[in-house]
């Protein structure tokens, strides 16, 4: 019987998982990366570890599947958007300001690069309305023309420079072709207009000072581009010898992680993928819809032609930290230390019990944060303000400094990322795109408290697939039509994606409630900018 793997190479580990013709996750397996920071806002990784922990994570979850390798019919990557630099044979480049040989990834996440984002914004190109009409600091662009600026010597010595997910692609096969998802979506490549280099405009990139990039450049950067499913290559004898696989095993092209776990979630339990919103929620959440036309929504990326379903138009909203963000506020509480003991000896999830804490105020838990208000920008806001500068506020504290108070702050950051969500879709709908469920994949995607404010937050209906790996499965599901065994990416997704539960939205006073608590945390944005500036004008 044919099985597929997924790999998933996340901020901090690599995964992969075995599945089969219907989906069914057989063995999983994980390997951690460092995460190396050299400075404020600076995060990099190995490209050297990241390969070690894939090929591990894959060898494991053979094992932990107990299938032969033989049976293994067909491969997909997926990995964040980081930048990945190599020279001319292929070896590490280094990014780090410190010059650090083996750190050669500048990760989704590092925002060295805002000033640069700031000026590319300026020139207001053609190029940018497919960005949401502002390019971000975490996209490649404002990174390499970083890196041009200020490591000149890794500029000159760069012969090529890689999405992560392309990268993980060439390793495993040796092809120099990349996926139209990541150069669409995180490099300006205009995918509408062709997948053999047409996509790029050489005017703006010497506007923005990447002339270097122009031209017979191009190779640098990419000049064939694949569609996700479509087969890349199979398996050089080096990658099958390191991933404990078969030589010539298809490999598909490759994808960025939240758009596999959208292609794992938005065909759950049969539904048809107009109306719904996949929500990939993590240390980041991103927010991903389809359709057959394009819509441009200020402030939200896209449109981007192809780089989910063939002939498709996605747009992608998202917070830059959501995961991240309950962790950093639950950090800083006085009370977070006593937490962490108390989880220690009873062996339970800190978030356990915060919601037993929550459970425990004696009223309906939603409304216990009337007085507690987060405003969520602490990593700034990556849409629909598209405001990377931007800082996080909570308000409504009190001389409390217990493990209830610190529930209380857990709960209203819930919301607040539930708010976020809301605003994404209000900004959305306004373009004339249909949105009326949401489907959860992700870390949080097994936070019930965090699924239940956002189906009343919202007012949508929230889908949690059952699949326990569905950005794997998404993954599985690229590599199932890279082996040729379903015609196309819809089939595979019919196929495999099984079925989910549903929390629908409670309404009435709930939903008053959130209204309520929705509108303050938009003042506390709009407060938050009046403050910026202000000092802004004393900086001056």
């Amino acid at each position: 019987m044919a099985r597929f793997i997924g790999v998933d190479v996340g901020t901090g580990s690599a995964r992969a998982g075995v599945f089969d013709l219907h989906g069914t996750c057989l063995g999983t397996a994980q390997r951690p990366i460092s995460a190396f920071r050299p400075a404020q806002d600076f995060v990099q990784h190995s490209s050297a570890e990241v390969w070690s922990s894939v090929a591990q994570s894959v060898r494991e979850a053979i094992r932990r599947a107990g299938v032969p390798a033989e049976t293994i019919s067909g491969i997909g990557f997926d990995a964040t958007c980081s930048l990945v630099v190599a020279d001319g044979q292929g070896k590490p480049v280094s990014v780090s300001p410190d010059g650090s040989a083996d750190q050669d990834i500048i990760l989704w996440m590092d925002h060295r690069a805002i000033a640069d984002a700031e000026v590319i914004n300026a020139t207001s190109a053609e190029v940018l309305r497919y960005v949401g009409g502002v390019i971000s600091p975490e996209m490649e662009l404002p990174k390499l023309r970083w890196l041009k600026n200020n490591l000149p010597a890794a500029w000159s010595k760069a012969a090529r420079f890689w999405d992560l997910p392309d990268w993980l692609v060439h390793k495993a096969t040796g092809s120099e072709d990349r996926s139209l998802c990541s150069p669409v979506c995180k490099w300006t490549y205009l995918g509408h207009l062709g997948a053999t280099g047409e996509g790029w405009d050489d005017d703006f990139l010497s506007s923005i000072g990447l002339e270097d990039l122009t031209g017979a450049q191009h190779l640098k950067i990419g000049t064939h581009f694949l569609p996700p499913g479509a087969m890349a290559g199979g398996l050089a004898e080096s990658a099958a010898r390191e991933l404990g696989l078969v030589i010539g095993t298809p490999v598909a092209a490759g994808i960025i992680d939240a758009y596999a776990g959208a292609l794992g979630t938005l065909s759950v339990s049969g539904g048809q993928v107009a109306g719904r919103l996949a929500m990939i929620a993590g240390t980041s959440t991103c927010h991903i819809c389809v359709s057959a036309s394009p819509h441009y929504v200020p402030g939200v990326w896209g449109p981007y032609f192809s780089v989910l379903m063939p002939d498709m138009w996605a747009n992608e909203g998202g917070q830059s930290a959501a995961g991240a963000l309950i962790d950093a506020v639950i950090a800083r509480h006085a009370a977070s230390r006593d937490l962490q003991m108390e989880a220690e000896r009873g062996q339970r999830s800190i978030y356990s019990l915060l919601e037993a804490r929550l459970s425990a105020l004696g009223e309906e838990t939603a409304l216990l944060t009337r007085h507690r208000h987060v405003q969520p920008d602490f990593h700034g806001n990556r849409s629909p303000l598209a405001e990377p500068w931007r800082h996080g506020s909570i308000d409504g504290l009190s001389l409390e400094v217990g493990l209830d108070d610190l529930a209380l702050d857990y709960l209203a950051t819930l919301q607040a990322l539930a708010y976020g969500t809301r605003h994404i879709i209000e900004e959305m709908r306004a373009t004339g795109i249909e949105i009326d469920t949401i489907v959860a994949s992700g870390g949080l995607a097994k936070n019930e408290l965090f699924l239940r404010e956002n189906a009343d937050a919202t007012g949508c209906a929230v889908i949690i697939p059952k699949t326990p790996e569905p950005v794997l499965l998404g993954s599985a599901m690229m590599g199932a039509v890279a082996s040729g065994l379903f015609p196309d990416l819809a089939a595979a997704m019919t196929a495999m994606s099984g079925s989910g539960a549903t929390i629908r939205p409670r309404g009435g006073a709930i939903a008053e409630f959130h209204n309520r608590k929705y509108s303050i945390m938009r003042r506390m944005q709009q407060d938050h900018a009046a403050y910026a500036a202000i000092m802004k004008e004393i900086m001056q």
